[in-house]
């Protein structure tokens, strides 16, 4: 009866972790950290440790893919150093400033995008682009964001399915 009722709380978890990851939040980490500690609870009987390393692998390469692909857009449209840190500082300030939708995960989402598109065009600008060019390089900067948010709740829908599949005590 207790496995199932770790389960039950890991099932929990790991829905509270995919709901952080759609609002660009540290989602992934609570997962991982939900599947260790159900692992922990349950003697390592469902969830081993090489689970627990795959899925700290994939939470580590989903955040680096989420990270970097606004960096590497904007590089691809032409930016340089100033447009990657002007749109990762865009990203983190609009995901605050921008969320002006009145659609939950929707807004933070656009916030994020408006903000990197901002931030990376606006610091082009300063460095003495072409209105033109720095707002493509901008626009290249929210798209790779997008893509990196996409990317990131794509492995956080895996590590959920994977984790409730390898977890569940059937053989109790």
């Amino acid at each position: 009866m207790l496995p199932w009722l770790y389960y039950l709380i890991l099932a929990l978890l790991l829905v509270g972790g995919l709901v952080l990851v759609a609002f660009t939040l540290p989602g992934l980490w609570l997962m991982t950290a939900a599947a260790a500690g159900y692992a922990a609870l349950t003697h390592f009987n469902f969830v081993g440790k090489y689970t627990l390393i795959v899925l700290l692998a994939l939470s580590l390469i989903a955040e680096v893919i989420d990270f970097g692909w606004g960096g590497v857009a904007a590089k691809q449209a032409g930016g340089g150093r100033p447009s990657v840190y002007g749109g990762l500082a865009g990203g983190i300030l609009g995901g605050i400033f921008f969320t002006f939708i009145p659609i939950p995960i929707i807004s933070t989402i656009v916030g994020i995008c408006l903000g990197s598109f901002i931030g990376a065009a606006a610091m082009e600008m300063l460095w003495g682009r072409e209105t033109v060019h720095s707002l493509q390089i901008g626009l290249g900067a929210a798209k790779g964001k997008l893509l990196g948010i996409v990317a990131k709740m794509v492995f956080g829908g895996v590590m959920f399915v994977s984790v409730l599949w390898i977890a569940a005590p059937f053989h109790i």
